[in-house]
Formats: structure tokens, C-alpha cells, sequence
């Protein structure tokens, strides 16, 4: 039996277990051991012998703790998931708009009802709306959780630029749209439920851990894929996610050499506001997480007085008050060959089409699974040709009724702030 130490047993090893205790301990005497049953219990599935008095003792306690799995020991994972972003805005974004009380309970119970099988802690929770951009403020009859003024502000950029490219009577695209994103799979991904016959029981042979990674590079517009802009590579970092690996460099070397070559002129190239993508030109304002010295240095450069006494958020403060907006290298680059470059607003990755289509290609890949490299980078193509130009189509015509949502509950919103009625 595979065993990894410190993962608790399943019911189906449990099951084995016991099964292999009574064996041995009716035919103990043919092996001519002096061992205990217990003891060739532990040697015959390679675990400990505690493991095995401790579900043998459960056992002879209530039979029928063996069908049940057992509980994870040490602390519970809080961490909230991304992928319940979405969730949380709309459903604060409901409740803001129908004037009804938001709680840290509220919100927790309909995660709860969402995901069961996961924990929620409070605390946790809290910090994870504070880094979504939501902040718990006194609203116009009472204290509820609402969105921060940046990332509003932010959105309504976006949804304006977004707009301003579309066509009023068709609502097509004026300029072509460039959606680029990056991802990543592991060499066990797989789907966890499967058809079993209930005498064998669900008796799957899936690896521990997630296994090698690849990290992904790609874009899509209305026509599927951008031709030829699709690089895989296998990540060497064996820890955190993919954000890890990337960097500055590998990500303009991928911009230029394969995704400009490939679109179609003028076009607006939408991203997220990941940190390589924000890497700032040679001439660029300095921004407030920029070092103390290279902001201290920009002021004296265009000739404004500080002392040398200054703190950094003295400094920052001044550099807020004059600093225009900064300048990012992968801008100038695409401004260059005739190209426009919007981030998307951050934490919504609802209003990228291409975040659907990484969740259609893992899923595709996820279905024929067999936990190697090279059946992975060999489903990966296949998974890769299942998304095509009509997917495209019917995801961008989706994620634009997203954005027609916000641009209107956000004016309502701002209205029913502006106009409360008493």
C-alpha cells in the first residue's frame, strides 16, 4: 500500500487494514514469526505500528469507524480561495444595492452553503476582503461592507475604455480585442469523482501531491487563440503558484517576440495588473512602493526641495501631490507598433474572457489524466484545440453583459448615495 507519513487513512485503507490484522492473526503460526500480528500488519503495508493499534483499537470500539475518514491533524488550512472572488462581489454588491445589513456571518454562511466542504474562518475572511478590495464602512443607514474607492475608480476606467470601444448600434468592437493571461497545470490534476463498483470501492491509484508543473503563456481575441503566441515551459519552482516563476523579462521576451508579431493592427491588449506586467520604463514617475532612494532621487531630478531628514512617507506624500501617472515598459513597447495596452481592475477576473478558457482546458485536461509529463503536455494540446473561435465568441459576449452590469449598478449605486431615501 502507498503511504505517505502524516496523511490520514481512507476508509478503504482502513478497511484493508483490518483485513490484513485478522489475517495474520489466523495464520500467524504458518509464517514462524515471533513478530506480533500488529507488527506484520505494519510491515506488510510499509506504516507505522501505532498506525496500526490505533485504527485497530477505533475499531474494536465501533466497527464502524473504519467507513468513516478519519480528521486531519494540526491546524485547519483558513485560506479563502480565489476562485470564490466572483461570489463575494456580486453577492455585497446585492445586498448594497437592496440596502439590506451585511455581515462577516452573512457573507461566511453563504460560502458555506456554496462550498460545505470548506472552513471559513472569520479572521481570515476579514483580512481577505481588506485584500479584495472591500473595506466595512458606515453606509447611509448603517454600517455595511463595501467596495474601496480605488477599485471602483479603477473599474469605471476600465469600463469606460472598454465602451468607448464598441460600437452603439451593434455593439461590436471598433478596435480588435487581445485578451493575454497567464496560467498553470500540474501533472496530477484530475478530477477527484469517478463511477466504482461498491464491492471494490473507489480504489484509485492517484499520487500524493500535485506533481511537475507547467506554466502556460497565451492570449486569445473573437477568432480563438492568437496564432503562435502559445508558449509552455516547466516551472522549476516546486513552491507558491506560477507568479513565482514569471518575471519582468520573461514576460516582455514573450510580448514581443510572440504575441505582437501576431495580432491584428491597432489593436487594445487587455491584462491583469500581475507585477511583471507592471514593470516601469526607464523614464517612469516612481511610484509609492519604489525604494526611498530612487524616489528621493526623481524629486531632486525635477527640481523639488526635500531634506535629508525626510522619511519615505513624507517623500511618497510629495510625490502623490505632483507625480504623474507612471509609464510601464510593455506600454511604450505596444504604443510603439501602434497597439494600446488596459489592465483590467484588480480582483475581477470575471471581466476576462481568457480566465474561462483556462478553466475549460484544465477541465479537459483533468478528464484524461494519467498522472505522467508527457501525457500532460499531450492532453494539454488536445485541450487546447477544444477551444475555438465560436467558445471565444460565446465567452466575450458573456463577460460584456458582466460589464454592462457593473457600468449599471454602479450608477445606481452612486445614486442612491447621492439621493438616499429616508
Amino acid at each position: 500500500m502507498s503511504y505517505t507519513k502524516g496523511r490520514p487513512l481512507c476508509p478503504e485503507e482502513k478497511k484493508l487494514l483490518v483485513s490484513v490484522k485478522h489475517y495474520f492473526d489466523r495464520n500467524k503460526s504458518e509464517f514462524g514469526s515471533n513478530e506480533s500480528s500488529a507488527q506484520m500488519t505494519a510491515d506488510a503495508l510499509g506504516i507505522g505500528l501505532a498506525t496500526v493499534n490505533r485504527v485497530m483499537a477505533s475499531y474494536h470500539k465501533a466497527p464502524d469507524s473504519i467507513h468513516t475518514p478519519s480528521q486531519l491533524r494540526g491546524r485547519p488550512t483558513y485560506s479563502v480561495d480565489m476562485s470564490h472572488q466572483e461570489a463575494v462581489r456580486a453577492y455585497i454588491r446585492q445586498a448594497n444595492l437592496g440596502g439590506h445589513h451585511i455581515t462577516l456571518e452573512s457573507i461566511r454562511n453563504m460560502l458555506k452553503e456554496k462550498s460545505p466542504d470548506e472552513s471559513f474562518h472569520l479572521s481570515t475572511l476579514s483580512r481577505t476582503l481588506d485584500r479584495w478590495g472591500f473595506e466595512f464602512g458606515k453606509g447611509i443607514r448603517t454600517q455595511h461592507l463595501k467596495e474601496k474607492d480605488y477599485i471602483v475608480l479603477a473599474r469605471q476606467r476600465y469600463l469606460r475604455k472598454m465602451r468607448s470601444n464598441r460600437t452603439l448600434s451593434s455593439n461590436k468592437s471598433i478596435r480588435p480585442e487581445v485578451y493575454l493571461d497567464e496560467s498553470y497545470i500540474n501533472k496530477n490534476h484530475s478530477h477527484d469523482w469517478v463511477w466504482y463498483s461498491n464491492e471494490d470501492g473507489p480504489w484509485i491509484q492517484k499520487p500524493t501531491g500535485k506533481g511537475e508543473r507547467l506554466i502556460i503563456m497565451n492570449a486569445i481575441t473573437r477568432d480563438g487563440w492568437v496564432p503562435e503566441a502559445k508558449v509552455v515551459f516547466k516551472s522549476t519552482r516546486k513552491t507558491g503558484d506560477y507568479h513565482g516563476q514569471m518575471n519582468g523579462d520573461l514576460f516582455q521576451k514573450w510580448f514581443v517576440e510572440k504575441l505582437l508579431p501576431n495580432i491584428p493592427k491597432a489593436s487594445l491588449i487587455v491584462m491583469d495588473n500581475a507585477t511583471y506586467h507592471n514593470v516601469l520604463a526607464d523614464d517612469s514617475a516612481p511610484t509609492p512602493t519604489c525604494s526611498k532612494e530612487k524616489i528621493r532621487t526623481w524629486l531632486e531630478a525635477n527640481h523639488i526641495p526635500c531634506k535629508d531628514d525626510c522619511l519615505k512617507v513624507e517623500l511618497v506624500e510629495i510625490l502623490r501631490k505632483i507625480a504623474p501617472e507612471p509609464t510601464y515598459k510593455i506600454d511604450v513597447i505596444a504604443h510603439q507598433q501602434g497597439h494600446e495596452v488596459i489592465r483590467t481592475p484588480p480582483y475581477h477576473p470575471e471581466l476576462q474572457p481568457i480566465e474561462t478558457c483556462w478553466g475549460i482546458l484544465k477541465n479537459e485536461v483533468a478528464r484524461h489524466c494519467d498522472f505522467t509529463l508527457e501525457n500532460l503536455r499531450r492532453q494539454l494540446e488536445h485541450a487546447f484545440e477544444k477551444i475555438t473561435s465560436e467558445t471565444c465568441q460565446r465567452i466575450i459576449k458573456k463577460v460584456r453583459s458582466v460589464e454592462e452590469r457593473f457600468w449599471e449598478e454602479d450608477a445606481r449605486l452612486d445614486q442612491e448615495r447621492e439621493h438616499p431615501i429616508l
